[in-house]
């Protein structure tokens, strides 16, 4: 009888000994005689129990974690070749689990459960369904079915990826292009890791339909340098996706057309930022493009051009496969399906939450997160990553949602969610924001070259004690300059995580960093 167990093969699982806890699995099932069918799969983002060993049984798929390679021959002892639940790493069924069975998974259904380059185990869980029935529509039947859906960018912006689309359809025919930014440079995020190591024709299949949307025949992804696995895995994912038909000159045989290669970014964070990503696809130096004209009309080599992030263009299959009004039934407002959260910090249970717009930052760090992994109490929270605003206790119970958020200066961004306890430094942190856009500018506008610069060197003397009173004016009105002047939300955003503690932490910022008052 072959026995089939699962080991997952993302970053954070390799990272956390999965590679070794599979040898060691090869090895028990051999010296048993066993048949062991090992399939690495990806994650299913609950990293606090990386690695998650899945064995399939007759009555489904029984977990066990975080397993060491060291706890194999124990766990195998203990009958784990049969789904015995005896041991004190098993866990029970895995869609049980309270973690993940609370969840409301639409664009991350099918990672943990797949083997990533396994084209049957896709199209078994309904991929490519949403790809067949866009080959039966026009380009605007397809935009329709994204605008009844309501999905907005997963980023900091928030628009519309319908009339983003519809922009693009309406340019004269000719070359377009369909980008998407993988560039996933915000801290505690890394969903877009996860789509594209665990789920990757799911990207595949949205950039398709982006492209017979608008009528490109090309795509790109723009990924960060600092995922070489999700670069291996996605590139082998093309390939067989060509093979199979999914890509090139004559999608499935409907006479369709779109190409789609990877291309890797140099570790600049403005280059996340559409115009800065597509100056550096071109080969030049990342920097930001006044607007007009926008990317829609003059993108990519000058070409109308669609750029979405990676979590946008993961959520068209579902989309085009169930209709957009199921993808619509989810969520609150304007803010329609479901967000990928992920918590990092200092935080006892990290990982993924996949959730319909309206839960709250509570419910999300006690619930799934389980609180601080110090143990001591929360005090606050930096939502949307390094240019989000530190958020107080008073604010935690706001619903995520785009204009909740916008309604108090916060920003959803893309769904990181990273966790401060109550030894943090709020005064260090504002520091930290100003000192990462002097690091991270472009350099082509004068309020964030010049004013983050200035900005560290104002609350190095506040934090000194030397003119406290005049320099919190100073700091106050060079933040607001840095919002009205900047070109883009670089220097625009930097101002709103020190703004934020001016506000809600102020005893933090004039206190001396040896502790006492200034």
């Amino acid at each position: 009888m072959t026995v089939t167990v699962y080991v997952p093969a993302d970053t954070t699982a390799r990272a956390l000994g999965a590679d070794r806890v599979a040898d060691a699995l090869r090895q028990a099932a051999d010296e048993r005689g066993l048949d062991l069918k090992l399939v690495r799969n990806g994650s299913r983002g609950l990293f606090w129990l990386e690695p998650l060993v899945e064995v399939a049984t007759a009555n489904g798929r029984v977990a066990y974690g975080p397993v060491t390679p060291e706890a194999v021959p124990d766990l195998v002892a203990a009958g784990l070749f049969d789904g015995a639940r005896n041991h004190e790493l098993a866990l029970g069924a895995t869609e049980e689990i309270p973690y993940l069975k609370n969840q409301q998974r639409l664009t991350f259904s099918r990672i943990g459960i797949t083997d990533p380059l396994s084209i049957e185990d896709y199209t078994d869980l309904r991929g490519f369904e949403g790809l067949k029935k866009a080959l039966t529509l026009d380009g605007q039947g397809i935009i329709d079915e994204v605008k009844a859906s309501g999905l907005r960018g997963r980023g900091g912006a928030a628009f519309p990826t319908a009339i983003k689309w519809q922009t693009v359809h309406d340019e004269p025919q000719g070359q377009k292009y369909i980008v998407c930014n993988a560039d996933e440079g915000d801290s505690g995020t890394f969903a877009d890791r996860l789509v594209m190591e665990c789920d990757p024709y799911m990207l595949i299949e949205g950039m398709t339909i982006a492209g017979l949307a608008v009528g490109a025949t090309q795509g790109y992804i723009y990924l960060r340098s600092e995922y070489p696995l999700a670069q291996k895995i996605f590139n082998q994912a093309l390939e067989r996706a060509y093979t199979a038909g999914y890509l090139g000159d004559d999608i499935l045989g409907s006479g369709k057309h779109f190409d789609l290669e990877v291309r890797l970014g140099a570790g600049a964070y403005i280059c996340g930022e559409e115009t800065s990503l597509l100056d550096s696809l071109e080969g030049k130096r990342g920097m930001v493009r006044a607007k007009p004209p926008l990317p829609a009309i003059q993108g990519l080599f000058g070409k109308p051009t669609v750029v979405n992030n990676v979590l946008s263009l993961a959520a068209v299959p579902f989309i085009l496969d169930q209709g957009g009004q199921a993808y619509a039934d989810y969520g609150m407002g304007r803010s329609r399906g479901t967000l990928a959260i992920q918590l990092a910090g200092n935080v006892k249970r990290g990982g993924l939450v996949e959730l319909a717009f309206g839960t709250t930052l509570r419910a999300l760090m006690e619930d799934f997160g389980g609180g601080t992994l110090s143990g001591r109490p929360l005090k606050a929270v930096q939502v949307g990553g390094p240019l989000g605003a530190y958020l107080p206790e008073s604010q935690w119970d706001s619903p995520m949602d785009y204009e909740a958020f916008a309604a108090f200066g916060g920003v959803v961004g893309h769904g990181g969610v990273v966790m401060f306890d109550d030894t943090v430094d709020m005064g260090e942190q504002a520091r930290f924001a100003m000192e990462f856009c002097t690091v991270e500018s472009c350099g082509k506008c004068t309020p964030c070259r010049i004013g983050s610069v200035r900005g560290v060197e104002v609350i190095d003397r506040i934090r000194a004690g030397e003119n406290r009173d005049a320099n919190l004016e100073l700091l106050s009105e060079l933040c607001e300059t840095m919002v009205d002047g900047s070109l883009c939300a670089m220097g625009g955003m930097t101002p709103f995580p020190v703004q934020s503690v001016l506000k809600h932490f102020p005893d933090d910022l004039t206190r001396s960093r040896g502790g006492a008052p200034c």
